[in-house]
C-alpha cells in the first residue's frame, strides 16, 4: 500500500472533527459515530449517524459524509480524499468508502462485530477488489469507545428503569 500517512496534528485534528459529529448523532438519540472527509486539506464531507430519525438503515454516518463529500466536488470519485469515522467500517461503508475511490480511512474504534477494515476482516485492502484503501486504526480510540460506552449504558440504565416502573 501507498504510505500517504497525514502528519498526526492534522489526523488528531480531523478525528476530533469526526468525534464532534458522533457527539451530535448522541444528543439526537443516534448511535454516536461521526465522520469527516479531508481533501487537500479541505473539508469536503461530514455526517453522523440518522438511521433511528430517519428509520432508513442507509443512512451512517460515513454515508451520509461521501454522499456530501461527492456533491462538494461534483463527482463521485473521492480519489485523494482521507475519511475520518470514530468506528470501524460496516460492510456497507466499507463497500461505499471502496466505490468512491477513497484513499484512507482513519478510524477510532474497533468493532469486533460488524468491522470490515482489520477486525472480522479487511475489505478496504483486499486486492480482488479493483480500488483498495490505506488503514489507519486506532485514532483517538479511546475517545470513540467512550461515547459508545455512555451511550449504551444509558441505554441499558433506562431499559432497566423501565423494567422496575412497569
Amino acid at each position: 500500500m501507498k504510505d500517504m500517512a497525514l502528519p498526526q496534528i492534522e489526523i488528531d485534528y480531523y478525528m476530533g472533527l469526526a468525534l464532534e459529529e458522533a457527539r451530535d448523532a448522541m444528543a439526537i438519540g443516534e448511535v454516536p459515530i461521526g465522520a469527516v472527509i479531508v481533501k487537500d486539506g479541505e473539508i469536503i464531507g461530514r455526517g453522523h449517524n440518522l438511521r433511528e430519525h430517519s428509520q432508513n438503515s442507509l443512512l451512517h454516518a460515513e454515508v451520509l459524509a461521501i454522499e456530501e463529500a461527492c456533491a462538494t466536488v461534483d463527482s463521485w470519485r473521492l480519489e485523494g480524499a482521507d475519511i475520518f469515522v470514530t468506528l470501524e467500517p460496516c460492510p456497507m461503508c466499507a463497500g461505499a468508502i471502496i466505490n468512491s475511490r477513497i484513499r484512507s480511512c482513519y478510524y477510532g474504534a474497533a468493532d469486533p462485530k460488524a468491522g470490515v477494515a482489520g477486525s472480522l476482516l479487511n475489505l478496504l485492502t483486499d486486492t480482488r477488489f479493483n480500488h483498495q484503501v490505506d488503514v489507519i486504526s486506532g485514532v483517538q480510540a479511546d475517545k470513540s469507545a467512550k461515547l459508545l460506552k455512555t451511550f449504551f449504558g444509558n441505554i441499558r440504565k433506562k431499559r432497566k428503569a423501565a423494567k422496575k416502573n412497569g
